[in-house]
């Protein structure tokens, strides 16, 4: 899968890559979130983790070097693991799901069967770096995220092999 999920701020995109995320991660590969900041990627390792935290499954989170903390505590008590730990983790498959930054797209950063990877605000990445990502496995399904589609993004719709989708109204409450 190569798929655009565009909607507007609040419509649930943050929720149906997680649906993703979780079946990729039900039959056994793993799956990351790339973020385009490290505040957003901490916002998405909170949300998601507290979701999936009475599942008791565990959300990584890799940041730059040594960034891998969280100063302020969620409520749960929960703290990331520690860099190193987080890539042992990745490399052995104990660690199915994870929330990153750029660091995600590192040499350093192996993953022991991608499956999945989540970009989010696509446009805010290069070419390249969206498509880096997904080499990190073998077959692995790309699902990158916008509100606001880039003109090649569109164009990759309508004449590439990037499918569509859009959430055109946002859920009730």
């Amino acid at each position: 899968m190569l798929r655009m999920l565009q909607g507007d701020v609040g419509a649930g995109k943050t929720v149906v890559a997680l649906w993703a995320m979780l079946t990729a991660f039900e039959s056994g590969a793993q799956a990351a979130l790339l973020a385009p900041t490290e505040v957003l990627a901490r916002q998405h390792y909170a949300s998601i983790g507290s979701l999936l935290a009475p599942l008791g499954i565990e959300v990584g989170l890799l940041l730059g070097q040594g960034r891998n903390t969280i100063t302020n505590d969620s409520g749960d008590g929960h703290r990331p693991r520690s860099r190193k730990n987080t890539l042992a983790a990745l490399a052995d498959g104990q660690l199915g799901l994870v929330v990153g930054t750029h660091a995600l797209l590192s040499d350093s950063v192996i993953f022991h069967d991608l499956g999945l990877a989540v970009v989010d605000e696509q446009h805010r990445f290069g070419v390249c770096q969206r498509i880096l990502l997904g080499q990190k496995g073998a077959k692995v399904d790309v699902i990158v995220m916008t509100a606001t589609p880039i003109p090649r993004s569109l164009a990759m719709t309508a004449y590439g092999e990037l499918d569509h989708s859009r959430l055109d109204e946002k859920p009730d409450g």
